[in-house]
């Protein structure tokens, strides 16, 4: 870059680098086409990504720490805890990085803040990667076409909500009560339910954006009538969308998905309760798409 001072360029070139992550492994679903990625970061570390296509174009889910302490029972990234956060640097250098894997005239339309890690426990870099690629001098990403997961920081939620950007917030619910929620998720036990879904109404309050609810269905766990019931309980005039997700079963971990039967039942009870809901598709299963997996078993 000639227009710009020597002295200036000389600086950048000591003391800054430009690295994008290295793509390590790339696997293909057979069943619906979604690509899951490990990648390697500049220091060794790695994470992953999964790139699915919709009729609207792609969606990419990155991951925002390198492993996770959060300790959820059902999910393969919390297996050896966190090491750290990833810059807001690592953040895009996923997206670009896997973008140029596509033909030239594809692109990321969608991101979803969804894979490895909890990104609320890594607010600044979280943020300072929002505003890069939703900037037009850059990606130009739409921010209604971002979405960030958490655990159910309240403080992080709070602190988004007064941000004034207009991303998707989905919380991983995972359980319509606080004693199953605290025996799936260690960290419910820091962020009651009740102080939870308060954060979440107050979320929809300032950005006018309704919150999603990510519920992962486990057999013989949280997948009976009564939570059925307990659900429609919690959300009865709340202005809400529970994203049910069969769960992506971990060899680790021992636990499995419902039938198919039974999580069309649950849904159709949901909707009888007016609940909005939605059952998602369970992509990549047969190339380790779940959180954590890839990236556990290239590690033993």
């Amino acid at each position: 870059m000639t227009d710009l001072p020597k002295d200036f360029r000389r600086s950048i070139s000591q003391n800054e680098s430009l690295l994008l992550p290295e793509i390590s492994v790339v696997r293909t679903s057979k069943k619906d086409g979604t690509k899951k990625f490990l990648l390697t970061l500049y220091d060794g570390n790695k994470v992953e990504a999964v790139l699915m296509k919709y009729s609207y174009g792609y969606s990419l889910c990155i991951s925002s720490q390198v492993g996770c302490d959060m300790g959820c029972r059902f999910c393969a990234s919390t297996i050896g805890g966190r090491l750290r956060n990833l810059t807001a640097a690592e953040l895009l250098g996923q997206i670009y990085a896997i973008e140029k894997t596509l033909a030239p005239d594809e692109r990321v339309s969608r991101v979803v803040v969804m894979g490895t890690g909890e990104p609320l426990l890594n607010y600044d870099n979280l943020l300072t990667f929002i505003r890069l690629i939703t900037d037009e001098s850059g990606a130009n990403l739409s921010i209604r076409h971002i979405t960030v997961s958490t655990c159910g920081i309240v403080p992080g939620i709070r602190r988004l909500a007064d941000e004034g950007l207009a991303i998707t917030l989905a919380l991983s619910l995972h359980a319509p009560e606080q004693p199953l929620r605290e025996s799936l998720m260690p960290i419910a036990a820091s962020y009651p339910l009740n102080e939870v879904m308060k954060a979440c109404d107050d979320y929809f309050d300032k950005t006018g954006r309704r919150v999603t609810y990510e519920y992962a269905l486990i057999n013989g766990i949280n997948d009976g009538p009564e939570h059925i019931s307990r659900l429609g309980q919690l959300f009865k005039g709340r202005p809400a969308h529970i994203n049910l997700i069969p769960l992506n079963a971990v060899d680790e971990l021992g636990l499995l998905p419902p039938p198919p039967e039974r999580v069309n039942s649950f849904a159709k009870g949901l909707e009888k309760s007016g609940i909005n809901v939605t059952i998602r598709r369970s992509l990549g299963s047969d190339i380790d798409g779940a959180c954590g997996q890839l990236r556990r078993k290239e590690s033993l």
